[in-house]
């Protein structure tokens, strides 16, 4: 998607997802993909007769963090933006840790959406941020629903998290951005060799692996929902019954199947006693399924969800 003013709006409008009159955070670093987002998100929000809050999060972690915020909410007043600076709670912060850096970054946004009653919190992922963290997953050994990577919608305690650049490449946000003259900065760590991610983009600089890496997350994101749909077809086959209380599935034509098909149908089972944001391990379900396996298993809690073996069944229900 080319990054301009009709494009984001259309895509926003689309959505069908946010309030009458929206109150939307959009979490700003200063660079030029949060400064694009957030100058747009603005422009939006004033047809919408909503409200936007910029945040901008000082992470602590360099000795001049605190003059770029400032910075920061200095440029964006310019723009007739308001913002807020929120600062990490944590004491020492990890250094030469990005990973550790954006969980207290993402932690902190939350937790003010949270308190301010936000439900919309705006990140500015875009297209070349999702294939590095493809590749870094495909490095790490992740699994094929691991693969897809960054979503455009998802959901964390209740506040609603949006990438709407996440079809956008970088080079369209510059282009943008030197059209509308936005000030943006350059974060030093993005040129730090300690940190995988930036290996990994410094890899994508030779356009024959990127066209290579693009053509395989394409493929990827486009048999996800083949993926998907085999888990639930999986799922309905090894279901017996459901009600408010219990689950009941043919554990016998439950361990024909591979392990990695087994967990997926023990998480879809655990979902149902939870909300859509319920998570548990994947070493936990692995840990269950070992057991399931064992001539003389009875019983499992997991993640407070009594697993019982009746017969041939395995009964799911709350402890």
């Amino acid at each position: 998607m080319v990054l301009n003013e009709t494009n984001f709006f259309f895509y926003l409008n689309s959505l069908k997802c946010f309030e009458k009159n929206p109150h939307v955070a959009v979490g700003v670093s200063g660079g030029p993909d949060s400064i694009a987002l957030v100058y747009l998100a603005h422009r939006w929000i004033k047809k919408k007769q909503g409200k936007l809050i910029a945040l901008i999060f000082d992470h602590q972690l360099r000795s001049n963090s605190k003059q770029e915020s400032h910075q920061v909410k200095k440029n964006l007043k310019e723009l007739g933006i308001n913002s807020i600076i929120l600062k990490s709670k944590i004491n020492n912060p990890i250094k030469k840790n990005m990973a550790q850096a954006r969980k207290n970054r993402f932690v902190g946004l939350i937790n003010f959406c949270k308190k301010n009653n936000i439900l919309n919190l705006f990140l500015g992922h875009h297209f070349d941020d999702n294939l590095e963290t493809f590749l870094i997953r495909k490095i790490n050994g992740s699994n094929f629903e691991g693969l897809g990577s960054i979503k455009e919608i998802s959901y964390f305690d209740k506040i609603q998290i949006l990438r709407p650049l996440l079809n956008v490449n970088k080079t369209s946000i510059i282009k943008f951005n030197n059209k509308n003259k936005l000030v943006y900065l350059n974060d030093p760590s993005n040129q730090d060799m300690n940190y995988t991610r930036v290996k990994v983009r410094n890899f994508l600089l030779d356009n024959k692996y990127k066209k290579m890496a693009i053509k395989d997350f394409i493929s990827i994101k486009k048999n996800m929902h083949i993926y998907k749909d085999m888990i639930w077809i999986a799922f309905i086959d090894v279901l017996i019954d459901a009600n408010s209380k219990n689950i009941k599935i043919n554990m016998n034509l439950l361990i024909k199947f591979d392990n990695l098909i087994i967990e997926k149908i023990i998480l879809l089972s655990l979902k149902f006693f939870s909300d859509q944001n319920f998570k548990v391990r994947s070493s936990k379900i692995n840990l269950f399924i070992n057991q399931m396996k064992k001539p003389d298993f009875k019983i499992f809690n997991l993640s407070g969800i009594l697993i019982k073996k009746r017969s041939k069944y395995l009964i799911f229900s709350k402890k």
